[in-house]
């Protein structure tokens, strides 16, 4: 298969960027890299543009990082919440993986990653909130919390019910130790005022 070589003028996935210099197959070249505009023969003339696309990519580059930097500052403020099926026991059926997540981010958020953004060392298999780890860019790292919930009722009420019991055995122990500390104070004060009387007794 015949070979040429050609500069980029844009970032090609897998290939380049703007001013790589780079082998593909000839057909390649001329049926789709040249007509669509994203690169030219590698010729005297084409090389004195070679400054040009450098300065090129240099500007698209800087732009893809500020735009990711504002993206992660954006992420870290959110709460991705995503309800799954589980049994009355709270246990999933199933996992929540980096495509679970990106499509939950485009639903609630209208925001757009691709799921090798999203990095898990494993799939979440629990209910809870998480901390997952975002690869924007490759220098640009960002955090977004999610939240697992579960979608089965049973389990809401379960739930439900054994938060209002904690709830309220939390203010049974505040008001006991309360009442338990409220002698303590009593007799305290009476002996600072005792003291006072006998102080002015003797003086």
């Amino acid at each position: 298969m015949a070979k040429m070589q050609v500069i980029l003028t844009s970032n090609i996935v897998g290939l380049g960027a703007e001013s790589d210099q780079v082998t593909v197959a000839a057909g390649y070249a001329r049926n789709y890299l040249f007509p669509r505009g994203l690169a030219i023969p590698l010729t005297a003339a084409n090389k004195r543009r070679l400054e040009v696309l450098r300065q090129r990519r240099a500007e698209r580059e800087a732009q893809e990082y500020n735009t990711m930097c504002e993206l992660a500052r954006s992420l870290a403020k959110l709460i991705c919440v995503i309800t799954v099926k589980t049994g009355d026991d709270g246990k999933l059926f199933g996992s929540v993986t980096s495509g679970t997540i990106a499509d939950a981010l485009k639903t609630q958020f209208d925001i757009s990653l691709d799921k090798k953004q999203i990095h898990l060392e494993q799939p979440i298999k629990s209910l809870g909130e998480y901390e997952v780890e975002l690869r924007l860019h490759p220098e640009v790292k960002g955090v977004l919390k999610v939240r697992v919930e579960s979608s089965n009722p049973t389990f809401l009420a379960t739930q439900a019910a054994a938060t209002a019991t904690a709830a309220e055995a939390a203010t049974q122990t505040a008001e006991t130790t309360a009442e338990a500390q409220e002698p303590k104070t009593t007799r305290a004060s009476g002996k600072k005022e005792a003291a006072a009387k006998k102080a002015q007794k003797t003086s």
